[in-house]
């Protein structure tokens, strides 16, 4: 297939062209997946380690939090950020290797330029735009109440950009940032999508893989200079990356604590009970929370589209790395699919009548 992004998108609603047995067995493995995350939910069971862990971490004046506020404070007052970093991380007993345990400095940069407050602020005014955003994306591809359902979904998967620790967290300000990448692009306007993209890696670096698959899409496509643009700024994140190395290994002592390696293999648990978490599902109880994370992602997919390809292989690559290399502790990473990962909720409808109509022989293929 010489252009399969072409063809996927001329599907428009992909669930519509699929066989009466490939429809039922997708369904089959929909509600087998749903029913297995309610099982696993229940209390006792590895799932209420990470919501304990989450609980401990998130307390005030302990946990991560509290790490990256004393950070953020003396680069305020005019300390250098390795040195202040480093230091804080060994009094915590945090790891130091390898330099990617030491978050970037761009964050505590911003702070000390624009000040906690007001950069709280810009956060709160880049939620409803990138609502905005993405229900302009997608005028003409769904139905207009799918629209504002998708709008309201959005919302409610921004709850952690209102709370007021949410300019201390990399993974919020990188995900408000992807998901402003991934509502503005426009195939004949990307470079403000562009900006987005570069500006989440310069906060949390495992934003790279949704610029690599960016690229990815650019080089399918055949769109030289939007990927020659890609490229470029994934080498000059690498070069970034290095200097961060060599800021960290400036401040290297002997004794640091290392990390213990991301290779949990903690299992798709792991990323359904942090959107359980992290999200307004905090509020539904756990077996009903995690059935429902899975929902946005079918809705993704059922979408068609370029822009419903790009977010399904987004957020199901994140995922799935989630899944294989996080730890429990590791559970903030699913911030960086949010806000915008929960708005498929508004489009999981459409995906699972789709899904029944070919079930019946009603596919397109049929019609």
């Amino acid at each position: 297939m010489r252009d399969p992004i072409g063809w996927w998108t001329g599907l428009e609603r992909p669930f519509r062209h699929l066989p009466r047995g490939v429809a039922i067995t997708v369904l089959a493995l929909l509600v087998a997946a749903m029913a297995w995350s309610g099982f696993s939910m229940v209390p006792g069971d590895e799932p209420t380690e990470i919501l304990e862990i989450a609980d401990e971490d998130l307390e005030e004046g302990d946990g991560d939090l509290a790490l990256y506020e004393r950070i953020s404070d003396r680069v305020i007052a005019g300390e250098n950020y390795y040195a202040a970093a480093m230091d804080e991380q060994r009094a915590g007993n945090y790891p130091t290797k390898p330099f990617v345990t030491v978050r970037l400095p761009t964050l505590a940069m911003l702070h000390s330029w624009i000040g906690r407050d007001a950069f709280g602020i810009v956060l709160l005014l880049g939620l409803p735009a990138a609502i905005l955003l993405l229900m302009a994306q997608l005028t003409g591809k769904v139905a207009p109440s799918e629209r504002v359902g998708a709008g309201i979904a959005m919302l409610l998967g921004g709850a952690g950009l209102i709370i007021p620790d949410a300019p201390l967290i990399h993974e919020v300000v990188a995900g408000l940032l992807l998901s402003l990448a991934l509502a503005i692009y426009r195939p004949d306007r990307w470079w403000p999508a562009l900006i987005f993209a570069a500006m989440a890696l310069a906060i949390r670096e495992i934003a790279a893989p949704f610029v690599l698959l960016w690229l990815a899409f650019a080089v399918a496509e055949k769109r030289w200079k939007e990927a020659l643009a890609v490229a470029a700024l994934l080498i000059t994140f690498a070069v970034g990356m290095y200097l961060h190395y060599l800021g960290v290994e400036a401040q290297r002592l002997p004794g640091d604590v290392a990390s213990q390696g991301w290779d949990a293999l903690a299992g798709p648990i792991l990323p359904l009970t942090a959107l359980s978490l992290l999200t307004i599902l905090l509020v539904l109880p756990p077996w009903l929370a995690a059935p429902i994370a899975i929902l946005p992602l079918m809705g993704w997919i059922g979408m068609g589209h370029r822009l419903g390809l790009f977010a399904a292989l987004w957020f199901g690559g994140f995922f799935t790395a989630m899944a294989l290399f996080a730890r429990p502790e590791n559970f903030y990473w699913v911030q960086l699919t949010l806000p915008v990962y929960l708005a498929g909720l508004a489009l999981a409808p459409r995906a699972i009548a789709d899904l029944l109509a070919s079930g019946r022989g009603k596919s397109e293929r049929h019609s």
